[in-house]
């Protein structure tokens, strides 16, 4: 899997505390075994037949453990036979990448059945019918729906706009496309992911629907919307949210030592922390236009992108002092909300 990959399904899962994408790994994970013993059994759950050898006993529980987190499975139990053990949970059978295929696919474009028996192999397992591998993909495909679709109530103050590019298929081919991720924070300080699109490219028009999308399902009360500094971006959050924007910390800074000599860049990027550090934003501003005007004939180019930045870059300190730290940069993936 790509890079690219790897970051989205660390935003979607850092975004939502890594729940969601827990319980579609456990949901997958648990019906495969199920059709499994099925096929062991010769019958499903409650079915009467004659080419059936032995019935359900319960469950044991596992952990396995993934780049996902600790997943909960409950192994099924036959009340006669061998005991029912799944390859996959045999010590050194590697199924990460198969699982974060299935799952990715879930969020970008529905999961394919293809994806899926691909899962099944690296499992270990074989017999998983097709009609049963269409059932799984439908369940998995259902609840991600179910969760970006699902109504947005109370107010919510902040919000994080995210974008990657990922590689897909479609008509035969490989192409490039915009997943975008919103992310945003209630008045309690939860942290939810609360919409995610695929698109051809990041204009405004794309960006515009989205937002469009999310007012539609309930999305209110934003004061303040934190993104990288995309043109077709920006337009939209103005057209739609109407919000204060605060272009991303961590990108402005990467685009002002772009004009700075590299012997140069540690001092520079010294300066400019001192102003993010200060108490109030009256406070930043001084220290941030001094540097500018220090940095007027040396480097006029730096002098130029830091006037331009001002405003935007530093949005964010008009907000409570204890939510800064969370608002700065659209990096930042942790909940608002301080951990008791």
């Amino acid at each position: 899997m790509t890079d690219d990959t790897m970051h989205l399904l660390d935003v979607v899962q850092k975004s939502d505390d890594g729940d969601f994408l827990k319980a579609i790994a456990e949901t997958a994970l648990q019906r495969i075994m199920d059709a499994d013993v099925d096929n062991i059994i010769g019958a499903a759950r409650h079915e009467r037949s004659p080419e059936r050898l032995t019935y359900r006993n319960g469950y044991r529980e596992r952990t396995l453990e993934t780049r996902l987190g600790s997943l909960e499975l409950k192994v099924p139990k036959l009340r006669a036979g061998p005991s029912y053990f799944p390859p996959f949970l045999e010590p050194r059978r590697t199924i990460e990448k198969a699982l974060t295929a299935v799952i990715q696919e879930a969020w970008i474009a529905g999961v394919s059945t293809r994806r899926v028996e691909d899962l099944v192999q690296a499992m270990g397992m074989s017999g998983i019918s097709k009609s049963q591998v269409s059932k799984l993909c439908k369940d998995i495909d259902e609840r991600v729906s179910s969760f970006l679709e699902r109504p947005l109530e109370g107010d919510w103050p902040y919000v994080w706009l995210d974008a990657t590019y990922l590689k897909q298929r479609q008509g035969g081919r490989i192409i490039s496309v915009a997943v975008i991720i919103a992310v945003a924070a209630n008045t309690e300080g939860r942290r939810e992911i609360i919409g995610l699109n695929v698109g051809l490219s990041e204009a405004a028009p794309f960006w515009i629907d989205f937002l469009r999308s999310l007012n539609k399902r309930g999305l209110k009360g934003v004061k303040l919307v934190i993104s990288d500094a995309h043109e077709g971006l920006k337009k939209a959050i103005r057209q739609v949210l109407g919000a204060t924007w605060q272009r991303c910390r961590v990108h402005t800074m990467r685009n002002l030592l772009a004009r700075v000599p590299r012997a140069q860049q540690s001092r520079v990027a010294t300066a400019i922390r001192e102003a993010f550090v200060q108490p109030t934003q009256e406070k930043a501003r001084e220290i941030w236009r001094a540097i500018a005007a220090s940095a007027h004939n040396s480097l006029p180019k730096l002098a130029q992108a830091m006037a331009e930045a001002e405003d935007d870059v530093l949005a964010y300190m008009t907000f409570p002092k204890a939510h800064r730290t969370k608002l700065h940069s659209t990096n930042t993936l942790e909940r608002l909300r301080p951990k008791r």
